[in-house]
């Protein structure tokens, strides 16, 4: 598909800017500690993992599924000041590929970005919804977006973008998925060209991308302009060549350990920020290692050591923050 813009000058942004340099600003997520819904027995409380994010050295933070993480301002506020935490972002799910789809995903926006906002957020991660069930692994839509979807989930994404910029004061990031339709490098690609970089920045997981043998760099390298938010991640190809053999649907994936540990996976990380660096890029680079489900004692090892590898690049425009000792002043 190709963009169809008009000619007519951009309007101004009311996107964070750049600075105008390279700035590398590290962070992690609650995906990280085995996170994926906003109240669920298998999942670390909340207290936690901010007491938890912020000893592995973290400064950054997502807020994750909505409701996760206190929904208050206010208190939010507070427990993060007490752990010297601060928020980068929040994460939405979209179908706007589907008719009639907005007034549900803007609902879902309005929350997320409120919050977002109040904690000095400045993104908005949009991630697609998936064609097949997750626990069923049975397709519940096409594997391949039809011609009138593909139409559909561009204006959608540009509409979008433009009203959370105008809305909010936020940009959001389009964050390509495994089981979606925008998973695959020629579909990455597609989407970029479909829709409008004013409005449409990418949020690019190193990891998701991978899963379907994507190349990162060449996309940090092709598309400079389009990279407004970073997931790092790895995946295991060995375990990956077995889910692309059995058509395993993605949770059973991670369970299976697609996502590994770095360095121990591709794509090779240290390159990869050094690509950003030399680009002039100014963005967050969010840790993310998908575990559901997991035992409570097993991320913090695993975010501590991945903190320091990342530490060793030693780039001069990287923001990682510090290992914290708790104080008596953190949350039970």
């Amino acid at each position: 598909m190709t963009a169809q813009h008009s000619a007519a000058p951009a309007p101004q942004s009311t996107a964070p800017q750049s600075t105008g340099g390279a700035r590398i600003r590290i962070g992690s997520a609650p995906d990280s500690w085995g996170v994926w819904f906003p109240d669920d027995p298998q999942q670390v409380p909340w207290q936690r993992f901010l007491d938890e994010v912020s000893a592995a050295g973290y400064e950054w933070i997502e807020l994750g599924p909505f409701g996760y993480l206190p929904t208050d301002p206010a208190r939010l506020g507070d427990e993060l000041a007490a752990r010297g935490l601060r928020v980068s972002a929040g994460t939405v799910f979209e179908h706007l590929h589907r008719p009639d789809s907005w007034d549900d995903v803007w609902r879902q926006v309005g929350d997320v970005a409120t919050l977002t906002a109040a904690m000095g957020g400045t993104h908005v991660v949009v991630i697609p919804d998936v064609w097949r069930d997750h626990r069923t692994g049975e397709a519940i839509e096409p594997r391949d977006l039809p011609e009138e979807g593909w139409t559909r989930l561009a204006s959608g994404m540009d509409r979008l973008g433009r009203a959370v910029q105008e809305e909010y004061g936020l940009a959001i990031a389009f964050h390509p998925h495994a089981d979606s339709h925008v998973g695959r490098q020629s579909e990455i690609e597609r989407f970029l060209a479909a829709t409008d970089p004013r409005y449409v920045p990418l949020c690019l997981d190193t990891g998701h991308v991978s899963y379907y043998g994507g190349d990162n760099l060449d996309l940090i390298r092709r598309f400079p302009d389009r990279i407004g938010y970073l997931h790092l991640k790895q995946v295991d190809p060995a375990v990956i060549e077995r889910v692309h053999a059995e058509d395993v649907p993605f949770p059973k994936a991670v369970q299976l350990g697609a996502m590994i540990e770095p360095p121990h996976g591709v794509p090779d990380l240290p390159p990869l920020l050094a690509e950003v660096e030399r680009l002039g890029l100014d963005v967050f680079a969010i840790v993310e290692h998908d575990l559901y489900p997991c035992p409570p004692d097993v991320p913090l090892p695993i975010a501590q050591r991945t903190h320091r590898l990342i530490g060793s690049c030693g780039l001069p425009s990287m923001e990682i923050g510090r290992p914290r000792t708790p104080s008596a002043g953190d949350r039970a």
